[in-house]
C-alpha cells in the first residue's frame, strides 16, 4: 500500500551523485558521500535528506577511521529511516562497489513510523533506479557484524 510520501528531489540527487563514478578531480572525489540517511520530513509527506547523517570520502582517514562502524553509529536507536552506503568489497574475483539502500526499522522504533516509512519504501526505490542491493535491518545486532553485508554481496570483506 502507497502512503502518499513524496521524494524531495535533494534525496534523487544526492542518489545519482553516489551512483554517477565519473571521472573527478581529487577534492571532488572528497565530497562524494559515502553513506547518507534519508528520513521523512516534519510533516510525514515527503522523504528528505536528514541534516548531518553523512559520511563524505573526504573523511575516511581524516575525522573517520571505520566508515562502516561511523554509518551503523548515525542509525537512529528509536526509529526509522533509509539509508544508502557505497560498499566496497572483494570477491574471489575482483574487488567492488555498490550502493546499498538499507530499510532501517528497529525493534524499538514507534508502530505508526514502521508503518509510514514500509508503505513509502516503494516511493524512494522507485527514485533510486539500478540499486542491486537491497536490506532490511530491524536491529543494531543484524547490522552491526559488516560480514553480514559482506554475505549478502557476494563477498568476502568489505569497508
Amino acid at each position: 500500500m502507497a502512503s502518499g510520501v513524496t521524494v524531495n528531489d535533494e534525496v534523487i540527487r544526492v542518489f545519482n551523485d553516489m551512483k554517477v563514478r565519473k571521472s573527478s578531480s581529487q577534492e571532488d572525489v572528497k565530497k562524494r558521500k559515502k553513506a547518507v540517511l534519508f528520513c521523512l520530513s516534519e510533516d510525514k509527506k515527503k522523504i528528505i535528506v536528514e541534516e548531518g547523517k553523512q559520511i563524505l570520502v573526504g573523511d575516511i582517514g581524516e575525522s573517520v577511521d571505520d566508515p562502516y562502524g561511523c554509518f551503523v553509529k548515525l542509525l537512529p536507536p528509536n526509529d526509522c529511516c533509509y539509508g544508502l552506503y557505497n560498499a566496497t568489497y572483494e570477491t574471489k574475483e575482483s574487488k567492488k562497489e555498490d550502493l546499498v539502500f538499507i530499510f532501517w526499522a528497529p525493534d524499538g522504533a514507534p508502530l505508526k513510523s514502521k508503518m509510514i516509512y514500509a508503505s513509502s519504501k516503494d516511493a524512494i526505490k522507485k527514485k533510486f533506479t539500478g540499486i542491486k542491493h537491497e536490506w532490511q535491518v530491524n536491529g543494531l545486532d543484524d547490522i552491526q557484524d559488516r560480514a553480514t553485508l559482506a554475505e549478502k554481496l557476494g563477498g568476502t570483506w568489505f569497508v
